[in-house]
């Protein structure tokens, strides 16, 4: 069971790691869009609702996608003032608690109440509304779920490395492998 947790983990954080790696990209893509819209601003005084849908669609799309990774990578922002005090054990009892009772849940309830919105929006093929903006909104609006499903997926094995832990099957240099 110990070597079927580790592999479901494993397979998980591997993922995450790439798809994190690949939104770095898109990082830097946003990086150079912004760019290219204050340069025509402020030099060329144009403005492109395309270009500036773009940024937050870009943004959007980093934000959700790059959820796991970051969950991966412990960076999201925690409240560390009891927190840092614990030992190996009682750091790994308050992730396996805040993810049986706080992320798996949060993660199930906007998977499931943004399926509808993103279907919806996805059978109309819905686009900006702005003349001359992005004609694929359905798009970024599809990866608030396929981001939330892989903060999931990231909670879940933060939930085993937690759970193994606690165990003493794995220790926090195993975990960082």
């Amino acid at each position: 069971m110990v070597k079927l947790l580790k592999a479901v983990s494993g397979f998980i954080d591997h993922a995450n790691e790439i798809i994190g790696r690949g939104v770095s990209w898109v990082t830097l893509l946003l990086v150079v869009v912004v760019f290219v819209d204050v340069i025509m601003r402020y030099l060329f005084k144009a403005s492109f609702v395309f270009t500036q849908e773009l940024e937050w669609h870009l943004f959007a799309f980093i934000f959700l996608i790059g959820a796991g990774y970051t969950l991966l990578h412990d960076g999201h922002v925690r409240v560390d003032i009891i927190y840092q005090r614990l030992d190996t054990k009682g750091r790994a009892w308050v992730n396996f608690i805040g993810v049986i009772f706080f992320l798996i849940p949060g993660c199930l309830m906007v998977i499931g109440t943004s399926w509808k919105f993103v279907g919806n929006s996805f059978s109309m093929l819905e686009g900006s509304p702005d003349p001359g903006g992005i004609p694929y909104r359905f798009i970024i609006k599809g990866t608030m779920t396929v981001g939330y499903v892989l903060l999931l997926l990231q909670g879940i094995s933060m939930g085993i490395h937690a759970l193994l832990q606690i165990l003493g099957v794995e220790t926090v240099e195993e975990e960082t492998r």
